[in-house]
């Protein structure tokens, strides 16, 4: 990891590091999962990834699949584990408009439970397909740049 200045006042990059305190419950020499200190329904877990990595665009390609990998297998444990839920979440928050709080990539595993009121409320319009075609066309340029 840089150490850079971002990296040293990264308080992923310290629980990381152990310099700050965490209820970890994996780690391997790719990622360290532990519970969100603000958890959304107990068992919240993130999954950072060691590397000081801002956002998606960030990540390579191994730690991003990862980081997946190791989310499903932690969606797993959540439902099989004591702490039992009827659905799971999986949440990343890459930016700010996107409501992402700490600028360290993290993937957020969060058990859900019926009545455990926490929603994502969100009423899109229907989009035109002339305009969801256009929208296609300009991701697929990106990608093929």
């Amino acid at each position: 990891m840089a150490q850079n200045a971002a990296a040293r006042e990264c308080v992923f990059c310290a629980i990381v590091a152990r310099r700050a305190e965490a209820s970890v419950v994996h780690e391997d020499e790719t990622v360290v999962v532990f519970m969100d200190l603000h958890p959304v329904t107990p068992g919240h877990l993130l999954v950072v990834p060691r590397g000081h990595a801002v956002g998606l665009e960030d990540l390579d390609d191994a730690t991003g699949r990862h980081v997946w990998s190791v989310g499903h297998d932690m969606a797993r444990a959540l439902r099989r584990s004591r702490l039992r839920c009827a659905g799971i979440n999986v949440l990343v928050c890459d930016g700010e408009v996107a409501f992402q709080t700490v600028f360290h990539f993290h993937l957020h595993v969060i058990p859900r439970h019926a009545g455990d009121g926490w929603t994502l409320k969100a009423e899109p319009p229907a989009r035109e397909r002339s305009l969801l075609d256009r929208d296609a066309g300009a991701i697929r340029d990106a990608i093929a740049s």
